[in-house]
C-alpha cells in the first residue's frame, strides 16, 4: 500500500514513515496542508495520514476540499486536541476515523490496517493464481506444497501483480503502490524485480506468470490461455 502522511512535525512525520516503511508501506510526506492536498488530488494512495493544525491550510479544509473533489481515499486525521467538537468536526469534513495524540505507533498500524481493510471490502487475505497461493497478511507465499522465500519489495511487487490478475500496469502505476514519490522513474528498478520475482515463481518449461506487454508494463495471469495472448 501507499500511505501519504500531511504533518508539520519534522520529527513525527519521520518517525510514522520508519514504522510504516518497516511494514512494507510506501510513504510520501507533506509538510503543510496545501502540499498534502496537491499530492493527494495527483496520486492514488491508500490512506491518508492527517494533522489537522498544520502550516497554510488545516487538516480539517485538506478533509473537506478532498471530498469536494470526489477523492475516496479513507482519512485518518490526528490531533493534539481532544475536544469532542473538534472530533465531530473532522468527521463531518469526511475523516473515516480520528487518532488524538500521544500515540502508539502500534495502534496507528493497527488503524490503517482497518481502513484498507474497510476500503477494499474486506477482501480475504489470501490471493491465488498460477499455482501460487499468497497471504498478504502473514506475509507468506507457497507454490503448491512448498514455501517461497521473497525480500520485502519483491513480496510487495508481486502481491499487487496478482491483486489486479489479467490487468496490464503500467510502470507508473506500479511504482506508485510499490515504491513512492522518491522513486525514479529512469531507472530499471521494476524491471530487475520482475526478474528475481520469475527466478523465483516460474516453473521450468511453463509460461512466465508475468508477461511483459511491450509499450505498455507487466500483466499478471494464473491461466497459460491468457498467458499467450498477452505476450
Amino acid at each position: 500500500m501507499r500511505i501519504l502522511i500531511i504533518e508539520d512535525d519534522p520529527k513525527l512525520s519521520a518517525s510514522l514513515a520508519k514504522h510504516l516503511r518497516a511494514e512494507r508501506y510506501a510513504v510520501d510526506i507533506a509538510a503543510d496542508g496545501k502540499k498534502g492536498e496537491e499530492l493527494a488530488r495527483v496520486n492514488d494512495y491508500d490512506v491518508i495520514v492527517l494533522d489537522i493544525m498544520l502550516p497554510l491550510q488545516d487538516g480539517w479544509t485538506v478533509c473537506a476540499h478532498l471530498r469536494a473533489a470526489r477523492v475516496a481515499v479513507p482519512i485518518l486525521m490526528l490531533t493534539a486536541l481532544d475536544d469532542v467538537d473538534d472530533k465531530i468536526r473532522g468527521l463531518d469534513a469526511g475523516a473515516d476515523d480520528y487518532l488524538p495524540k500521544p500515540f502508539h505507533a502500534g495502534e496507528l498500524l493497527a488503524r490503517i490496517r482497518a481502513l484498507s481493510r474497510r476500503s477494499s471490502d474486506a477482501r480475504s487475505s489470501v490471493v491465488e493464481g498460477g499455482g501460487l497461493k499468497l497471504d498478504t497478511a502473514a506475509r507468506r507465499l507457497w507454490q503448491g506444497p512448498k514455501e517461497l522465500s521473497l525480500s520485502a519489495k519483491e513480496f510487495s511487487l508481486l502481491e499487487f501483480l496478482m491483486m489486479h490478475p489479467g490487468k496490464v500496469l503500467s510502470r507508473q502505476t506500479i511504482s506508485e503502490h510499490v515504491w513512492d514519490m522518491n522513486y525514479e522513474p529512469r531507472s530499471n528498478i521494476i524491471e530487475s524485480f520482475i526478474r528475481l520475482l520469475r527466478r523465483k515463481i516460474d516453473r521450468s518449461g511453463q509460461p512466465s506468470l508475468i508477461t511483459t506487454v511491450r509499450g505498455f508494463g507487466y500483466t499478471f495471469s494464473g491461466d497459460p490461455n491468457e498467458r499467450r495472448k498477452a505476450k
